[in-house]
């Protein structure tokens, strides 16, 4: 956590795939993602359709379709708590990770597994675990895993500062 703590903001490319039971092939994107520390979180996708998500703070905004539309993150604390996931990685923020999942570390500094076990029962009902892959103070991989089965993995690969 202090290692990525250390870096104050970055960019990266990604790609996701949205492996989901009812369709044959899984979904898939790709676009960038920018940080900056200690909350703006940005992913931009490019492909297949152009879409923002950009949270800053405890607001969220969604580009889509020439529609922008802004949620407080504090109505919505199971979308709150899937943001954290990533932010609080991001940031280094363990105790925000804890505040909503339980944590289990694996590997070495140079190349490391975080798992994340929401410990919110509605959250617990929707996701079952979140792993995220890294090296050093990068991460390269993010899969959740939902409670019904259905999954996404996104790649990611940094672009600069990250």
């Amino acid at each position: 956590m202090a290692t990525l703590a250390r870096q104050p903001a970055g960019s990266a490319r990604f790609v996701e795939k949205k492996y989901m039971a009812m369709l044959e092939r899984p979904l898939e994107s790709s676009g960038e993602l920018r940080f900056v520390a200690p909350d703006r979180l940005e992913k931009r996708t490019l492909a297949p359709k152009p879409e923002t998500l950009l949270v800053q703070g405890d607001m969220l905004t969604v580009e889509r379709a020439g529609r922008r539309t802004t949620i407080p993150l504090g109505n919505h604390p199971e979308l709150a708590c899937f943001i954290e996931s990533l932010r609080g990685t991001l940031a280094g923020n363990r105790q925000a990770l804890e505040q909503y999942y339980r944590l289990a570390l694996e590997g070495t500094a140079k190349r490391w597994t975080l798992t994340l076990t929401p410990s919110d029962s509605r959250m617990a009902a929707a996701i079952a675990a979140i792993r995220i892959d890294g090296a050093g103070e990068r991460l390269e991989r993010v899969e959740i895993r939902q409670a019904d089965g259905d999954r996404s993995v996104m790649t990611i690969v940094p672009t600069g500062g990250q």
